[in-house]
């Protein structure tokens, strides 16, 4: 229990859902008084009845007293009707997501409650302004936006309206610390910042797999073990389900009037009419037994009894790295200007596809094989080699089999522009980029918002650095030459600071 007076001592909570009941527990374990309102006077009860269950639990493993729990249970208040909400510091709303339903009960509640009261909705991809354009105060309306489970998920986004006071959100950000939070500020713009931000993992997933270069079990393995997600695009799709996810898609692609960066995927669009929408109805990208994922085996290393020499291309990237690994792997190199007839030839590009690089360095392109020199090697689980139509299917093997020599994991994808790691980290830290040009939030925000909300092993930006800007820059500036597709067009903030690092400018404000 908190012993800190809460800054909203008094709270309404309308919509008694996941996500409400989720505010009502820490509001509660902040100290307020909580009050709960839904049109279905059951769904009152239940609530209840589910946030006291997890004081229970939480009491059964030690984690808070059995006094504190009662206390927490004696804050948590029914209200009958909206009326009931009159002396509250604050509502949150928390109903379904329809702006006229919004706007409608915001009206009510602007009527009922006190002039200093503040109003939140806590929107995940409506415009705070234009729920706010009918109120009278518009000035003490204001988003804040949880996630779910609320309890568990650390981030807050507190979302100014075109005419929100100040004043409103700093008391916001203020209360959400002592809920145990971490507020960070948004502007109000489509998908605030963490839904924002990550369209770039899904989306470039869903083109990748569109273009037929890999599965959807190849996809979500090489994100996982080079670049260090949890999980894969795909898995996450099917865990937050597609009945969630592709209207999110969509809202955000048509809110930025068709910005192509945002463009969803027909992919999803067809699985969401068909109803396979995730693991809760126990198929989705992947069918569910029993709650896990049923994921065919990886297929086997080749056997190869004789591997053929291998030269590597003058322009491939990390060459003298990739040198060393070949000579740790026990190849048999070439060193000549030119490959010799026997020889595989490896290209290792940035944003290009392994076709365009052997016709442009005039190499046989049946001998030919991309590997993905972005991650460093020492620093990754899995190696990505790709495959043009032209690769013969002995040097496909060869290469397979020489670089699983060492017993490190191994995926062989089909040619396209850009390998997976490639294209789906500089689509991140691309819209992250272009985010702070369009001063969405502060970069410090950015990085908190997306670690805590996404769950992802980096921010986008130091994910950036640590990839490198300038490698960054390339892959976006071949894929859109590949393309001529303006959705990998470098932002004009990324350009500026790749040079000097991105990280660097995460106080910006």
């Amino acid at each position: 229990m908190s012993t800190t007076t809460p800054r909203f001592q008094t709270i309404g909570i309308v919509g008694t859902g996941a996500m409400g009941r989720g505010i009502a527990q820490i509001a509660a374990q902040a100290g307020s008084t909580v009050l709960l309102f839904d049109t279905q006077p059951d769904a009152v009860t239940q609530a209840r009845n589910a946030v006291s269950t997890q004081w229970d639990k939480l009491v059964e493993k030690g984690r808070i007293g059995a006094d504190a729990a009662s206390a927490q249970k004696a804050r948590l208040k029914p209200a009958a009707a909206l009326a009931d909400l009159a002396g509250c510091d604050l509502i949150v709303e928390a109903i379904v997501e329809n702006l006229d339903v919004k706007k409608k009960l915001f009206a009510e509640l602007e009527g009922i409650v006190q002039p200093t009261a503040v109003l939140a909705t806590n929107t995940s991809s409506l415009s705070v302004t234009a729920i706010a354009a009918a109120l009278k105060r518009p000035q003490q309306f204001a988003g804040f936006h949880f996630f779910n489970p609320v309890p568990l998920m650390k981030v807050v986004e507190v979302i100014a309206g075109l005419k929100t006071d100040p004043a409103v959100c700093q008391a916001l950000a203020e209360y959400a610390r002592q809920m145990g939070h971490t507020p960070v500020q948004a502007e109000d713009t489509p998908g605030f910042i963490v839904n924002h931000a990550g369209r770039g993992y899904g989306t470039e997933a869903l083109r990748i797999v569109s273009e037929g270069v890999a599965d959807f079990a190849t996809i979500d393995r090489i994100l996982k073990d080079q670049v260090g997600f949890k999980l894969g695009p795909f898995e996450l799709m099917d865990l937050t389900a597609l009945d969630v996810s592709h209207p999110v898609m969509e809202s955000i692609y048509r809110q930025y009037y068709d910005e192509p960066r945002y463009r969803p995927s027909v992919i999803t669009a067809q699985r969401l009419a068909g109803g396979v929408v995730g693991k809760k109805v126990g198929d989705g990208f992947y069918k569910y037994e029993g709650g896990a994922a049923q994921i065919a085996p990886v297929p086997p290393v080749p056997q190869v009894d004789d591997l053929p020499p291998v030269w590597v291309s003058t322009r491939a990237a990390r060459r003298a790295e990739l040198y060393q690994l070949l000579k740790d792997l026990g190849a048999k190199i070439e060193t000549g200007q030119s490959p010799s007839p026997q020889a595989l030839t490896l290209v290792a590009p940035l944003g290009f596809d392994v076709t365009t690089v052997a016709v442009v360095e005039r190499l046989d392109p049946a001998r030919t094989v991309g590997i993905d020199m972005l991650v460093d090697d020492a620093a990754t689980k899995r190696r990505v080699l790709a495959t043009n139509p032209a690769t013969r299917s002995d040097m496909r093997d060869a290469a397979h089999a020489l670089f699983a020599r060492d017993g490190k994991a191994v995926s062989v994808i089909r040619d396209s522009g850009g390998f997976v790691t490639q294209r789906v980290v500089a689509t991140i830290v691309n819209i992250a980029a272009d985010m702070c040009q369009q001063r969405v939030c502060t970069p410090k925000d950015l990085e908190t918002a997306v670690t805590l909300g996404l769950g992802y092993p980096l921010g986008p930006l130091a994910m950036g650095d640590k990839f490198g800007p300038a490698n960054v820059l390339e892959v976006l500036f071949n894929m859109q030459t590949v393309y001529g597709d303006p959705r990998y067009r470098p932002s004009p903030w990324l350009r500026r600071r790749g040079a000097i690092g991105l990280s660097l400018m995460h106080e910006e404000s």
